[in-house]
């Protein structure tokens, strides 16, 4: 059974109003998540930042994770500092003395990553926020929680 709902809205549309559309599509049909994907926010893209905020300000999401690709390593760190920093700038807010405003992190091609593991623990250093996810294909269902112990045995190789 297909667990999860796709809706596909379209490019040139004010990502606000369509996280909002969705959002309440999906609340007139009681789904208990919506998952909003951005699709590769360049982090040094200003008006595409201000549009993430603007997204983030008006949907208030009970979950705000970073996406980032595992494979790139320590780019992948970089990436989630200037993101973070970005919403911390356009006026997403973040409560006084916090350090991040995202609630957490997802790791795309995880299952590909060999050397390359150690950036995932820094990343969670550097934010205090855990990764919830990692991808380990091209669908929703290939989103699997953190192993621990496989991310340790990696980084013992």
């Amino acid at each position: 059974k297909q667990w999860y709902q796709r809706r596909v809205r379209g490019y040139g549309k004010d990502p606000a109003g369509l996280a909002f559309e969705a959002i309440k599509y999906a609340k007139d049909r009681c789904f208990d998540v919506v998952l909003v994907d951005t699709a590769g926010r360049m982090q040094d893209n200003e008006p595409l930042m201000r549009a993430l905020s603007k997204l983030v300000a008006m949907n208030k999401p009970d979950l705000t994770l970073f996406v980032g690709e595992a494979l790139v390593g320590n780019e992948a760190v970089d990436q989630l500092v200037k993101f973070n920093q970005a919403l911390i700038d356009n006026n997403v807010s973040a409560e006084a003395g916090t350090k991040s405003i995202i609630d957490g992190i997802l790791l795309t091609k995880f299952d590909c990553i060999d050397d390359k593991v150690g950036a995932a623990i820094s990343m969670t250093y550097i934010t205090g926020q855990p990764i919830v996810f990692v991808g380990t294909g091209q669908q929703y269902p290939d989103l699997r929680a953190l192993n621990v112990k496989s991310v340790v045995t990696a980084l013992l190789r």
